[in-house]
């Protein structure tokens, strides 16, 4: 997986880069919220639940039915995130896939449960571009914990960063 800072990467970028008008901070705040919200699977591991398992790591919380159900559940807040169901909905979609996609492009685990709870198969993307980060925070100090940071830098932020700057300046474009 991904390191929880760059999961928020995605949310971050594209919420910035559209700007508050489109995405206002609670909406924003929410997005970076779902996009780390998966990695609450590792709790199961403290109460013995295998990592294949499918409530385990990767699992129920990585599926397309999870990513659709939790943003849908969400517009009973709408009013409180300030923007029209359409638009919560698809940003906090879009916040909420990109966590099991980053999750799919690294070097480590079992895959992502994309299809439970219809296959419990897990999967990667055909390409794993993104060094696995390690689960112990010491791990970073390490030349492997380094390699970690600079995939991430690569391949998640600098694109996040370039999507956003080409946003802002589309968006000043269009004034």
């Amino acid at each position: 997986m991904p390191t929880v800072v760059t999961h928020a990467a995605v949310p971050l970028c594209l919420g910035l880069g559209l700007g508050s008008k489109i995405i206002p901070p609670r909406l924003l705040l929410a997005g970076i919220a779902f996009s780390v919200l998966p990695d609450a699977d590792v709790v199961a591991f403290k109460f013995g639940v295998a990592y294949g398992n499918a409530f385990g790591h990767r699992g129920f919380t990585h599926s397309l039915l999870f990513a659709f159900m939790l943003p849908t559940l969400a517009l009973l807040f709408h009013r409180q995130l300030k923007a029209g169901i359409v638009r919560i909905w698809s940003f906090l979609l879009v916040s909420l896939l990109s966590h099991s996609l980053l999750d799919s492009v690294t070097t480590g685990g079992k895959g992502v449960g994309w299809l439970w709870p219809w296959r419990d198969e897990r999967f990667f993307a055909p390409w794993q571009v993104i060094k696995v980060a390690p689960f112990q925070l010491k791990a970073y100090l390490t030349p492997a914990g380094h390699a970690v940071i600079i995939s991430e830098l690569l391949w998640v932020w600098l694109p996040g960063v370039l999507l956003m700057l080409f946003l802002i300046a589309w968006r000043r474009a269009r004034r």
